[in-house]
């Protein structure tokens, strides 16, 4: 461990905790607001359903999966950008308007300390909100369930801090509640920076609870009377200072007994020896402390936050991405021959791939072709993907494209390797936009289809969106990695 428990414990003593002393944050630019999204806007429900591939299981990226009340899917929109999708469980919002009034309130913040809400989809009886995809987990999963490295103190220290930011721009912004404020709330984006879900702005449901985990990590107020405080983020605040110092889920009430008890070696996680001083350490029990305090009254708020968290930062100059151990817009994937094909852009060696790899990816298509062949429409259907897969074979892409679009026109069959290869025919033809559009259809019917995912990279790449090429890469890459892990 890299402090005293002892000094570290005659500094933290819930009576010894004076007020936490404000100071200059340089950091105001930084927390600026950001200018380039979109802005808030209403979806259909079809439209969501085609940007998650139809709510499939593959997309879910919430804890629990399907079994949660409230399940949230990664998708993609039509321009591409990625999306997570919150679909409420039928007995969520029975108020229209007031799901709406809500939503386009937290809809008008914009800030690069939030996972921002884009919009809504209020249809019938289906509440959905649409936000900034986060492709690197949650807090939760870098702190508790880590696989690689454990997370650095100093990357521990931002992540107080710019939670700090994210709540003290939302107070500024006139919304000062936050419900369940919870290690699985806090997200990192593409850069490795932490960033507070939108999702907590809007309370959970109908019955208007506002927390959803163990009671013991609850404010006590809200015990007492079920409302939800701006004191009461605070105390939850402190206890999330808790899980960055421990590495734990630990009670708050079990931890400030450690305290008094001057036993904070087992209130530290282990992993962080000799990665702090006495000094840092002391200061941050003591902050946790006092958003800990059984009176709300007693607690700090956001601003104050800030100021004392602020001078605490080190490794300031070291990139969010490079102290959490991530890679970084392509860096250091591991990328397949096909992967490595598209980022070079060299479609003759996208071509020999595909070829090479025939329908092997198509689950069952072969079965269902061969089961149809007895209708003349269906023999016609399949005479003009014999021809569109001989004038492949030559790199003919004009006549390509031409029988591949009468295969898909008739509907009959639906394959994911034709648009693959129409994709690839369509760059090849100097069409980009059409190449992209059928990558990504290949993708909305086979949704972990890794292959979709390069070939929208090298599209992305041809149309000169390097920044969402690299994603598209790294979204093929993982794909791969899972399939390679499963087989």
């Amino acid at each position: 461990m890299g402090c005293e428990c002892s000094r570290l414990a005659s500094c933290c003593w819930p009576g010894q905790n004076g007020p936490v002393h404000e100071a200059q944050n340089p950091d105001d630019e930084e927390r600026a607001e950001v200018s380039d999204l979109p802005t808030f806007r209403e979806f259909t429900v079809e439209q969501l359903r085609i940007s998650t591939s139809g709510f499939a299981v593959e997309n879910i990226v919430s804890e629990h999966g399907e079994k949660a009340p409230n399940v949230v899917y990664k998708g993609k929109l039509d321009n591409q950008r990625r999306v997570a999708v919150k679909r409420f469980n039928r007995s969520a919002w029975p108020d229209s308007r007031q799901f709406l009034e809500e939503a386009r309130s937290v809809g008008l913040l914009r800030n690069n300390r939030l996972a921002n809400l884009l919009g809504c989809c209020c249809e019938g009886d289906e509440r959905l909100l649409v936000a900034e995809f986060m492709p690197n987990e949650t807090l939760a999963k870098h702190l508790f369930h880590w696989e690689t490295q454990p997370m650095k103190w100093a990357m521990r220290l931002r992540v107080a801090l710019y939670l700090a930011q994210a709540l003290e721009y939302c107070t500024n912004k006139g919304r000062v509640l936050y419900h369940d404020l919870n290690a699985y709330r806090i997200l990192f984006d593409e850069e490795g920076n932490p960033r507070l879900s939108c999702f907590g702005l809007m309370k959970n449901s109908r019955d208007g609870k506002s927390y959803s985990t163990n009671l013991a990590f609850t404010p006590p107020e809200y015990l007492r009377t079920g409302r939800i405080t701006p004191e009461s983020v605070m105390y939850s605040f402190g206890t999330l200072l808790l899980d960055l110092l421990s590495g734990k889920h630990i009670p708050p009430s079990h931890a400030l007994d450690l305290i008094k008890e001057r036993n904070l070696q087992m209130l530290t996680d282990s992993c962080l020896e000799g990665q702090f001083s006495s000094d840092d350490g002391t200061e941050l029990v003591r902050i946790a402390s006092r958003c800990l305090q059984y009176e709300p009254r007693e607690r700090p708020n956001a601003k104050s936050l800030v100021a004392v968290l602020f001078p605490l930062q080190k490794e300031t100059e070291v990139p969010s991405h490079a102290l959490m151990g991530v890679s970084r817009d392509g860096e250091t994937m591991s990328l397949s021959p096909l992967g490595e094909a598209c980022l070079r852009m060299d479609l003759t060696a996208i071509h020999e791939i595909l070829e090479k790899l025939g329908y092997k990816d198509d689950e069952g298509a072969a079965t269902e072709l061969s089961f149809q062949m007895w209708t003349n429409q269906m023999q016609e259907t399949l005479n003009s993907k014999k021809k569109g897969d001989a004038a492949f074979r030559h790199k003919d892409a004009k006549a390509a494209i031409e029988c591949y679009t009468q295969f898909i026109d008739v509907g009959t069959m639906v394959s994911p390797t034709v648009y693959a290869r129409r994709s690839l025919s369509y760059l090849m033809s100097d069409m980009p936009q059409e190449a992209l559009n059928d990558a990504v259809q290949a993708q909305v019917i086979s949704p972990v289809w890794h292959n979709a995912s390069y070939l929208q990279a090298a599209s992305l790449f041809a149309l000169g969106r390097e920044k969402d090429a690299q994603i598209a890469l790294k979204e093929g890459s993982v794909l791969e990695e899972k399939k390679n892990t499963n087989s």
